[in-house]
């Protein structure tokens, strides 16, 4: 199986991106557009955080706010973790599995240049990570 980088993964999709100060109505409407469940919030060109379907729904919604009147940057997850685009992508499956979130920024000097998604697995390495955590977790007892 071949080894894949994030760099050749993110560079198929541009990166679907918000302002800090676009309201929760504006990202919504572009996560619909980009077909995406999170995007990356910016400030000017540098990561500022990412905005979920999961925020939008719990961090606005159920707080009985106002997506129209919400800033994305008062809902999205600052300072989200991140990883390098020269990294493998079984390395982001890990990353996203230890960390329970599906949605991961790759960045470069500050800069998104996209965002890798549980979605983006294939079978191959769905399968690769699976052998990889039971291997894992079989060193443990």
């Amino acid at each position: 199986m071949p080894i894949r980088s994030l760099r050749t993964i993110v560079a198929k999709q541009p990166p679907v991106i918000a302002p800090k100060s676009a309201s929760v109505l504006e990202a919504a409407r572009t996560m619909k557009l980009h077909n995406v469940g999170a995007l990356l919030v910016v400030d000017g060109t540098r990561l500022a955080g990412i905005f979920t379907e999961r925020d939008a729904l719990f961090r606005v919604l159920a707080a009985g706010l106002d997506p129209a009147h919400t800033r994305v940057a008062d809902a999205m997850t600052p300072q989200p973790q991140t990883i390098h685009p020269d990294e493998p992508f079984l390395h982001a499956l890990r990353v996203m599995h230890k960390g329970r979130f599906r949605h991961l920024p790759v960045v470069e000097f500050d800069r998104p240049l996209g965002m890798v998604s549980a979605r983006d697995a294939l079978d191959d390495d769905l399968e690769a990570l699976r052998v990889a955590l039971e291997q894992q977790e079989d060193s443990l007892y």
